[in-house]
This record gives C-alpha cells, structure tokens and sequence, in this order.
C-alpha cells in the first residue's frame, strides 16, 4: 500500500523516536549434532594449526578456518573469543556448502536482528536504514507517495486501493475507493508483497508513476499517470451525528494527531456539538506525546500516565488543567484497540471522565524507544512499563468497557459501511442521549 496502517494487535506506545512494531516471526531452534555428523560425513581431515582448526573438504578441497577459543571469558560477555569463534564458523559452514550465493550485508543484518530476537520480546527489533525509514512514515504519517491506502488478498495477492485519500495526488488523478492494481511502472501488482510494491509507488516528489488500474464498478482497464507528492496523511476523521453528538475517529497516535483532533474538535463545537463521541477501535497505538497532548486538551489537571523503567525511575505525564471537556463524552474500544489507546481508554476511566462501550481492549503496558545508530540502522527496544492514574498495570489484561458490547452491523445488506447502522455507535449516541436529558 501507498500507507497502509496496520491493525496493531502488535501496537506500541513509544516516546516522540519510536517507530512502528513489525509483527513477531517465529523462532524455529535446529538440533544440535545433526549438521556436525552430516559435515564430518563429507569432509575429511581436521588439521590443528598456529591458528586454529583447519577442516578439509573432502569433496571440493575447500579449508575452513575455525580460530581457536582458547581465550575465551567465563562467558558473560556477548562477543567473547568463544562466540566470535562459533560466527566465523558457522559462516564458513555457509560459505562452503549453502545452495546459492550470499550476501554478506544481509547475513550480517541477521547477525544484528537475531541479537535482539535473543530477548525473546516481539516488539524490541532491528532496523535497517531502509526499514528505520519506513519506520517514520508510520510515526508521522509523512512521506513522498500518491495519499492512497492500500490492501492486499493473501491468497490471490490482489492489491485493492481501500482508501483515497482527500487532496492527495490519487485524488487528483482519478484514482477510486475499491480500483484493483494491476501494475506499478509495468510490474504486476499480484507478483510481490504489498509492502515492496510501495517501494515502487513511492519516490521523489515532482516524478510520475504509471499506474494500470482495473475498476470493478465499470469493468473498464484504466492507466494513470500520477506525479508523487510529499503526503501527510489524516490520522483523525470527524462528523456530527445529530444535530447535538459529535463524532471524533483516531486512527493512530502519529505526530500531527493532536492538531488534527484540537481541529476537527473545534470544527464539530463550531457545529452546536454539546457531547463527543471518541472512536478508538482498531487504533493499535503510537506516541505517548501525542495521546498526552490530547488527554491534556480532556482532563482536568492530574495525572495522566506514569511510566517505571527496569531501575525504578518514574516519568510522569501530566494534564496542566488548562483546558478540560465539560460535557458527555463515550469511547469506542475493541480487542484491537491497544498500547496509546489504552492510555487513551485507562485515563478516561480513572477519571471517571466518560463511558467506554465496545469490547475489552488488547492490553499492551510497556514502551519503546527507537534508537538510530551511526551507520543509519536503527534499534528499536521495550524500555518500560506504563500505568494508568490508579496505578493499573494492563499489560496481557487490558481495559474492560464500561458497557460490554460487540460489534455487530444493523444492515446485513449494505454493501459499504455506513456508520449509522454500526451498533456500538449507535449504542453511544443513546448513552450520551440520556446523560443529556439527566442533565
């Protein structure tokens, strides 16, 4: 996709460096023993020389050097002789008798990615430069492209555009709401990952990127020639839903987040709003700044969220009191609603500040860092744990909803969302209703 944002399960809160959580691969651990009996069954002599082993290929009469250990520590430092012995061999291992060529920059990105998959915590990861790029995109919801959302079918690999996004080049191009890809600058779509596909629509603002569309609602094969703009991408979306309710959604917690919201919230006050309704399903986290900004804009003064790192040290967030929200105000939560959000959803709750309808949320307490490095890569590692104002720890609980409710939509035969007919909405407006009328 042209920006595609993940529904984080995975979700992160993160201070103003952080980039955005890859989802966790699996580990899969090889026996020890097997590799060694295969090797000793095809190669022949081992041979002790000044500067360690020697091992003999039988077959090809390639050596492989293993260096010798001899000055290994009592093993409590990662890059001890023993270590960086047992890298150069298994190195040598496929240097010799790996199927198809290497590349040395990706075994030793391994090496780096590996070192932190050792911590056994998905969201503390390794980035290369390109992918500490791609990183930022997600953080400030900024970059070089057309403005369109993207999404692919994980068996056919058909990309579809699912969102055009408004003043965008995709707009001014033509392109439409559910146009299949067929190729980017003459490679098919269905032939990679979305995520390289966006490498190709991507590029240097002011060039052209030539587009064959196909567009089920016409059935009509359609080029375009879309010239890449530098995009900033809404995080937030609003609209009165009566004449009294208005409606605020947040996709994530990126860098402009809290301005778009102050914005669209004054916009909807402007409108006769007189209670709000927060939509936060599906949000899987970003900034811890950014959700502070706008629980400040909510709250009355106080506390908003405490961080404790490994040490004991404690960071407080804080509402200055400046400016508080006195009126009705319901938040929408789901399963899939995590990390930020949940800072978002546990301040609202200990304050007492609104009702939280939907589902128990994901439960994600702890926080990243980014750190970039010199050479451009970049480190990405779980710092600390987050509590709500009371001192609730959600991480693997989450926060349940004030009114449990699941979704369901109220018109079976539509074929495109309409949010009138979306039940925990609709469950909302009636809840702030009657808080209305009480009062």
């Amino acid at each position: 996709m042209d920006e595609q944002r993940e529904n984080m399960q995975n979700g992160m809160i993160e201070n103003e460096t952080t980039g955005e959580q890859k989802p966790d691969g699996g580990k899969e651990r090889r026996r020890r023993g097997m590799g060694a009996g295969i090797l000793l069954g095809i190669c022949g002599t081992l041979v002790v020389g000044a500067l360690g082993i020697y091992l003999t290929c039988r077959f090809t009469g390639s050596q492989i050097l293993i260096t010798n250990a001899a000055a290994d520590t009592d093993g409590t430092t990662l890059l001890d002789a023993k270590t960086t012995a047992k890298i150069n061999e298994l190195s040598a291992y496929v240097d010799l008798y790996y199927y198809e060529d290497t590349d040395v920059q990706d075994l030793k990105d391994g090496l780096y990615a590996g070192l932190l998959e050792g911590l056994d915590d998905r969201y503390s990861v390794y980035y290369t430069a390109d992918e500490y790029a791609q990183t930022q995109v997600s953080m400030t919801g900024q970059y070089y492209g057309i403005g369109a959302g993207l999404a692919q079918d994980k068996d056919t690999m058909q990309v579809t555009i699912t969102k055009v996004y408004e003043g965008t080049p995709s707009e001014s191009a033509g392109l439409r709401n559910e146009d299949v890809i067929l190729s980017v600058d003459g490679t098919e779509a269905d032939t990679m990952d979305v995520t390289d596909l966006v490498k190709l629509i991507r590029g240097e603002a002011g060039t052209t990127v030539h587009l064959e569309i196909y567009r089920p609602s016409t059935g009509e094969n359609l080029s375009f020639d879309v010239e890449r703009a530098d995009v900033t991408l809404p995080s937030v979306s609003s609209q009165m839903l009566n004449d009294t309710i208005g409606y605020i959604r947040i996709e994530s917690f990126e860098k402009d987040t809290a301005n778009q919201f102050e914005k669209a919230l004054a916009e909807l006050e402007g409108e006769g709003l007189t209670s709000l309704v927060v939509d936060l399903r599906y949000n899987g986290g970003g900034l811890v700044d950014s959700v502070v900004q706008i629980l400040d804009d909510i709250l009355p003064e106080g506390l908003i969220v405490y961080t404790e790192d490994k040490n004991g040290h404690r960071e407080e967030y804080r509402s200055s009191g400046d400016t508080h929200f006195d009126y009705p105000m319901a938040v929408l939560i789901n399963q899939d609603s995590a990390s930020a959000s949940e800072i978002f959803a546990g301040a609202i709750k200990d304050y007492n500040y609104g009702t939280l309808i939907g589902t128990t949320t994901f439960g994600k307490g702890i926080v990243q860092s980014l750190f970039p490095l010199e050479d451009g890569d970049a480190i990405k590692l779980t710092t600390a744990k987050y509590f709500t104002p009371n001192g609730n720890y959600i991480h693997g609980v989450g926060i349940d909803p004030d009114i449990e409710l699941e979704y369901e939509y109220l018109d079976p035969d539509g074929e495109q969302y309409e949010i009138q007919y979306d039940n925990q909405v609709q469950k909302a407006i009636e809840v702030l209703s009657e808080k209305t009328q009480n009062d």
